[in-house]
C-alpha cells in the first residue's frame, strides 16, 4: 500500500499527538546504566507561579535543539526538568487571597498557611510545566524536581548545616535591601532599578561653633533624621579646615562630626554629603570606617520609628514632605531641583526598597568565590559562550560581598536554627543563643548539652533565599548529598543555557556552591543567550505591557513554526532577537514565514512519497556506495543533478554539525532553510520530475527515487532538533516503521566528504542562473507558459559552454526551451530577439513566430500610459500644500511611496518598449 500524508498539514493535531507519544513512551528517559558519553542539561527552573512567556519559549527551544542534536549523535542524554518554589511570589499570591477574605497569614498561623500554600501548588503550580510540554521539550519528565520536594529539601539542610559548621554561615546585624510591602529582606536580583523623576533637596547644616554652615543635597530628605556625620573629600581645599569640627543636625539638634573620606566626589553637588549609616549602603561602609553611630529611623512596614521624633508613625513618603516643610520653616532649606535618578524597587512588592539595618543570616562569600575564581583562572572552567561573558563573570566573583540568605517569609525552606529562648525571657532577640541542626530532635540534643534539660527552644521563623536552593540545583537534582548513579554518571552537567541577566545571581551561586560541595564546576559550558525584544526592539516587561504571548502564536501558527523562528533569528551566540508582531491582529510575519516553511516541507514530502511507489528509503537503498569514491570516480547511474543534490546535502550536513557543535544555532537553522526550500524543493524536485513519469527510463527513475528518499530522510533528521513534530510525523510515514521507533532516537546524519563537489555546485549555479534568465525574458516578452521557445546561449569560455551543454536538458525542461543552441559567437542576423546576461553568458530568445510584437507593444504602451497618469495625479497631490498640511504623516508617506513605485514601473516599461 502506498503510504502518503494528508493534503494539509495540521500542526495542532500533529504536535499534540507526538508530545503525548514521547511522554507515554518515556522516549527521553535517561539511563545511566547504558553508559556512553553523557550529555546532561538541567533546566533553569521557572518559578512555580509562572506562565510561559517568550523568554521561556526562546530559552527552552535553544536547549531542546542542543539536547535533541546530542541525543541523535549517540550521547547518553538527560535533560532534567523542574520548578523553583518562588518564596516571595507564592507568598504574595496567598496573602492577596487572604486579604480578599479579610484575613492575614497570622490569623491562620504558620501551619495552616503552609497547608494552603501546598494546596495552591497542587492546583496551580503545574501551569508552567504543562505549558512547557506544548513546546515539545525533550525532557525526562520522570525526573522532574521541585526545589521544595523531599530530596531537594534534604540537600538544602545538608548544605546549610555543613556551611554553618565550617564557619561559612553566620548571623549578624547588617544593612540589607528591605521591602516594606512584603516586610522581608530581598536579594539584589529581586530589586528592579527604575529611573524616576524625583527631586534633589539642598539644605544647610550649621557649624556648631556658629562660624557658618555646610550645604548638603539629598534625594531622601527624611533620612536626615538618622544622620550621624557629614563627609567631605580629604583633598578638597574648600573643606580641609573643617575636618574634625561638628555641625548641629537641624530638627534633631544632634551634634555630628565632619569626616574626611575618599569616597566623596568633590565635583558632585557641593562636595559635602550627609552620612546615614543605617539607611544607605555607601554610608554604611563609611560609618564602619569612621566608627559612626548607626541610627535606624524606620520600622519594617516603611513607617518612621521613635528615633524620628515628631515624625514617628508617619509613612516614609508622608514624612518626606513633612520634613522638607519643617526644614523650610526653620530656614535651612536652600533649594529644590528636579532630578532624574535611579531608585531600586522590589520586583514583587512593587515599592521602593529601603536599605535597612536588620539581623539576618549570611554566607561568607570569599572562600566560595575564591574556589570558583581558581577554576576559572587555572582551568577556564566553566567555558562561557560567547567568551565576552567570562570577564563579566570573573569581575562579579571578585566584587561579591557576603550573601544575605534569610527572608522574612513562611513559604520556603525554614532556616534550621533553634533559639534557646529560655535564655532571653521567651523571645528571639538579636542576642538569643541558638543551635543549628537538621531536625528538632538533633537541635534539642545539642541545646540540652549546652543549656541544660530545662531549655526552651523556638525555631527561626525565617526561610532561606530561593537562590540558596537553586544554587544547589545542578547536583541536588541528581541526588546529592547521596552518591546516586545519576550523580556519578551525569555530573558535572555538560551545558547550562541561560540569560546574561542572571550570571551574577544564579550562575555564580551554582559555581560557588558546586565548587565547595563537589569540588567540581557544575557544568562544562555556559551558553549565554540574548533577549527576545518586541517588534520595536524594546525589552519585553510587565510594566511596559509589551509582552508577546507564545501560546497565542503557537495556537495560530504551530509550535514548530514558533520554535524555528526563535532560533533562525539568532545571529551569533548571545545576540538579542526581535520578534515581528502586529498587536492589532496578533499576527507575526516572521512566524508566518516559518509556518509557510512547514507547509513547503509537507508538500514536498507528499510529492516525494507519491513518487516512491510505496517504497521506503531502506527498501530503495542508498543512491551511492557505502565506501567513499576515489577522486574523479562517478557512481554508475547517478545523473548530474543527483550528484549535485548529494553534494549540497553533504555540505549542509557538515555545516549543521559544525554550527551545532559551536553553538551557531541560528546559522544552522538558516542553512537548513536555504537548502530545503531552495536546493531541494525549488530545484531538485523540478529537475527530476520528468524522470518519475510512467514512461521514464527504469534505471534513471530508480536512481531518482533513491536520491529523493535518501535526501528527504536526511533532511528530516537534520531538521528534527529545530522542528521535532512535523519531522517526526513525516518520517513515520516515509519510513513506515510503526510506533516502536521514532525519529527522535535516530542517528544524526554524518557527512560523506567524498560526495562534496564544489566545482559541480558552481556549475549548477551557472545553470540555475541561465534558467532564471530565460524565465525572466519570457515574462518580459509576455510569452505564455505553454509556449516553448528557442534559446541561444553564447559564451567565449569553452568551460562555460561545456557546463551549459552538460546541463542543457535541465535548461530545456525547466525554462520551456524547445531548441537550445550553445555557441561561441553569434550570427549577424537573428531577427527580433530579447536578450539577457548571466555571468559572461549572453542569453537570447528569438521572438519571431512566438510573440505578436505589435500587440505586445500596444499592451506595454497602454500600461505605461496608465502608470504615467497615476504619477501625474500623485505628484499633484504632493505639491498641494493643503494636502501635505492636513493629511496624517502616514498618508503623506504612503503617497510618496506610491509615487516612487509608479516611477520605477514607468522606467521598466520604457526599457521594455525600447526592446520591442
Amino acid at each position: 500500500m502506498t503510504a502518503n500524508l494528508p493534503p494539509q498539514y495540521d500542526p495542532q493535531a500533529t504536535e499534540a499527538k507526538w508530545q503525548k507519544y514521547w511522554e507515554d513512551n518515556q522516549t527521553f528517559k535517561a539511563d545511566p546504566e547504558a553508559g556512553g558519553e553523557p550529555y546532561c542539561v538541567v533546566i533553569p527552573p521557572p518559578n512555580v507561579t509562572g506562565s510561559l512567556h517568550m523568554g521561556h519559549a526562546f530559552e527552552e527551544t535553544l536547549i531542546d535543539v542542543l539536547v535533541r542534536y546530542h541525543r541523535m549523535t549517540g550521547r547518553n542524554t538527560l535533560w532534567l526538568p523542574g520548578t523553583d518554589h518562588a518564596s516571595i511570589a507564592v507568598q504574595t499570591i496567598l496573602e492577596k487571597q487572604l486579604k480578599a477574605e479579610g484575613k492575614t497569614r497570622h490569623d491562620l498561623g504558620r501551619e495552616k498557611f503552609l497547608e494552603r500554600a501546598w494546596e495552591w501548588k497542587a492546583e496551580s503550580g503545574n501551569t508552567i510545566t504543562n505549558q512547557l510540554r506544548s513546546l515539545g521539550v525533550s525532557v525526562d519528565w520522570s525526573r522532574e524536581r521541585f526545589t521544595m520536594d523531599e530530596g531537594l529539601s534534604a540537600a538544602v539542610l545538608e548544605a546549610f548545616v555543613r556551611l554553618y559548621d565550617e564557619g561559612l554561615i553566620y548571623r549578624g546585624n547588617y544593612l540589607v535591601n528591605w521591602c516594606p510591602a512584603s516586610q522581608s529582606a530581598v536579594s539584589d536580583l529581586e530589586v528592579d532599578q527604575q529611573e524616576v523623576e524625583g527631586h534633589l533637596w539642598h539644605f544647610r547644616y550649621p557649624l556648631t561653633d556658629g562660624s557658618g554652615y555646610l550645604e548638603v543635597a539629598t534625594t531622601r530628605p527624611e533620612t536626615m533624621l538618622g544622620d550621624t556625620g557629614v563627609a567631605v573629600n580629604p583633598q578638597d581645599d574648600r573643606y580641609k579646615h573643617l575636618i574634625g569640627k561638628t555641625v548641629t543636625l537641624p530638627i534633631v539638634n544632634r551634634e555630628i562630626p565632619i569626616i574626611a573620606d575618599e569616597f566623596v566626589d568633590p565635583t558632585f553637588g557641593t562636595g559635602c554629603v550627609k552620612v546615614t549609616p543605617a539607611h544607605d549602603p555607601n554610608d554604611f561602609e563609611m560609618g564602619k570606617r569612621h566608627n559612626l553611630p548607626f541610627i535606624n529611623i524606620m520600622n519594617k512596614d516603611g513607617t518612621l520609628n521613635e528615633n524620628a521624633g515628631e515624625f514617628q508613625g508617619q509613612d516614609r513618603f508622608v514624612a518626606r514632605k513633612n520634613v522638607v516643610q519643617r526644614l523650610e520653616i526653620d530656614g535651612v532649606l536652600v533649594k529644590i531641583e528636579d532630578y532624574k535618578h535611579t531608585v531600586p524597587f522590589s520586583e514583587r512588592g512593587k515599592v521602593a526598597v529601603e536599605p535597612l539595618i536588620s539581623t539576618q543570616w549570611f554566607v561568607k562569600i570569599d572562600p566560595l568565590s575564591q574556589r570558583a575564581l581558581e577554576a576559572l583562572d587555572q582551568s577556564n572552567s566553566p567555558v562561557f559562550v560567547p567568551d565576552r561573558w567570562t570577564k563579566v563573570y570573573r569581575d562579579w566573583l571578585v566584587k561579591l560581598k557576603d550573601w544575605c540568605i534569610s527572608r522574612q517569609l513562611w513559604w520556603g525552606h525554614q532556616i534550621p536554627a533553634w533559639y534557646a529562648v529560655s535564655e532571653t525571657q521567651g523571645e528571639i532577640t538579636d542576642t538569643t543563643p541558638f543551635v543549628v541542626a537538621k531536625n528538632e530532635a538533633e537541635a534539642r540534643e545539642k541545646a540540652t548539652a549546652k543549656f541544660g534539660n530545662d531549655v526552651q527552644l523556638a525555631r527561626d521563623p525565617d526561610v532561606l533565599d530561593t537562590w540558596f536552593s537553586s544554587g544547589l540545583w545542578p547536583f541536588s537534582t541528581l541526588g546529592w548529598p547521596d552518591e546516586t548513579k545519576d550523580l556519578e554518571f551525569y555530573y558535572p552537567t555538560t551545558t547550562l543555557v541561560t540569560g546574561f541577566d542572571i550570571i551574577f545571581f544564579w550562575v555564580a551561586r551554582m559555581t560557588m556552591m558546586a565548587g565547595h560541595f563537589t569540588e567540581k564546576m557544575p557544568f562544562d559550558t555556559v551558553y549565554i543567550h540574548g533577549l527576545v525584544l518586541d517588534e520595536n526592539g524594546q525589552k519585553m516587561s510587565k510594566s511596559k505591557n509589551n509582552g508577546i504571548d507564545p501560546l497565542l502564536l503557537i495556537g495560530k501558527y504551530g509550535t514548530d513554526a514558533l520554535r524555528y523562528t526563535l532560533v533562525k533569528e539568532v545571529v551569533g551566540a548571545g545576540q538579542n532577537i526581535r520578534m515581528e508582531y502586529d498587536r492589532k491582529t496578533d499576527e507575526s510575519k516572521s512566524v508566518e514565514a516559518s509556518r509557510n516553511f512547514t507547509n513547503k516541507l509537507w508538500n514536498a514530502a507528499r510529492f516525494v512519497m507519491m513518487n516512491l511507489e510505496g517504497q521506503t528509503p531502506q527498501q530503495l537503498g542508498i543512491p551511492h556506495p557505502p565506501q567513499p569514491l576515489t577522486k574523479g570516480e562517478r557512481e554508475e547511474g547517478l545523473e548530474l543533478c543527483d550528484r549535485w543534490i548529494l553534494s549540497r546535502y553533504n555540505q549542509v550536513v557538515q555545516q549543521s554539525r559544525n554550527c551545532l557543535e559551536t553553538y551557531g544555532l541560528g546559522e544552522a537553522a538558516k542553512g537548513l532553510y536555504e537548502f530545503i526550500w531552495g536546493d531541494f524543493c525549488d530545484w531538485y524536485i523540478e529537475l527530476v520530475k520528468s524522470r518519475l513519469q510512467q514512461d521514464a527510463e527504469p534505471n534513471s527513475k530508480k536512481v531518482a527515487q533513491q536520491t529523493f528518499a535518501f535526501v528527504l530522510e536526511g533532511i528530516l533528521k537534520l531538521l528534527h532538533p529545530f522542528m521535532p513534530h512535523i519531522t517526526e510525523e513525516i518520517w513515520h510515514t516515509l519510513a513506515q516503521t510503526g510506533d516502536d521507533q521514532c525519529l527522535a532516537l535516530q542517528a544524526y546524519p554524518e557527512a560523506d566528504i567524498s560526495l562534496i563537489d564544489a566545482e559541480l555546485e558552481q556549475q549548477f549555479e551557472l545553470l540555475f542562473g541561465t534558467i532564471r534568465t530565460v524565465r525572466n525574458l519570457r515574462a518580459d516578452a509576455d510569452i505564455k507558459p505553454s509556449v516553448k521557445v528557442t534559446a541561444i546561449l553564447q559564451s567565449e569560455s569553452e568551460k562555460e559552454r561545456q557546463i551549459i551543454s552538460d546541463g542543457g536538458v535541465y535548461i530545456q525542461d525547466l525554462a520551456k526551451v524547445e531548441n537550445l543552441t550553445v555557441t561561441a559567437s553569434l550570427d549577424a542576423d537573428l531577427g527580433q530577439t530579447i536578450a539577457g546576461v548571466v555571468g559572461t553568458v549572453q542569453v537570447l530568445i528569438p521572438l519571431a513566430g512566438v510573440v505578436d510584437l505589435a500587440a505586445l507593444r500596444a499592451k506595454l504602451e497602454k500600461k505605461l500610459s496608465k502608470v504615467e497618469a497615476e504619477i501625474k495625479h500623485t505628484a499633484a497631490r504632493l505639491t498641494n500644500q493643503k494636502f501635505v498640511d492636513k493629511a496624517t504623516p502616514d498618508v503623506v508617506q504612503g503617497a510618496r511611496d506610491a509615487l516612487a513605485e509608479a516611477e520605477k514601473q514607468a522606467e521598466i516599461l520604457r526599457d521594455r518598449l525600447k526592446v520591442f
